[in-house]
């Protein structure tokens, strides 16, 4: 369909399951973007104020370190980031993301996995982080299917 990286943030599958229909959608290449340090279930868990994702997400200076800074950014014109939305915004790590690259005169869109709240703070402080044009994100059910995304992306103005 188009030329495209498809890069996620997974900590726990749900997302990259999405991606990896995204990506076989839109023919687009799959990238995963992964903390050196990976998360653990106590790390995830957002009801303990102390746990690693809770200490992250309190402060927007907070960059955790990727696992790697080799991904194929600079090939594409294309880039869809998906996350799991966390405290109304996009995980830290998609920061250290945005951060590590040169996004300039790329369309970024967004599209998320949630609980049950929208993309919040992600598609401004995505915009203000990556310096590029960012098209109308989405927050998609777990279970979307291929058609649902492929149907999503031929919306989009790319």
């Amino acid at each position: 369909m188009m030329q495209s990286l498809v890069a996620y943030f997974s900590a726990s599958g749900v997302t990259k399951a999405l991606a990896l229909r995204l990506a076989n959608g839109v023919g687009g290449r799959l990238y995963e973007i992964a903390p050196d340090t990976p998360y653990t279930d106590d790390d995830l868990n957002w009801m303990d104020k102390g746990s690693r994702s809770s200490i992250e997400m309190q402060d927007l200076s907070t960059r955790p370190a990727l696992r790697d800074t080799n991904a194929p950014v600079a090939e594409y014109d294309i880039i869809f980031i998906g996350f799991p939305i966390w405290w109304y915004r996009e995980p830290s790590i998609i920061d250290s993301f945005l951060e590590a690259y040169d996004f300039a005169g790329k369309k970024v869109i967004p599209f998320a996995t949630s609980g049950g709240s929208g993309l919040g703070k992600a598609p401004n402080r995505i915009a203000e982080l990556s310096k590029a044009t960012v098209l109308p994100g989405k927050v998609f059910s777990p279970k979307a299917s291929e058609r649902e995304l492929k149907d999503w992306v031929r919306s989009l103005p790319i």
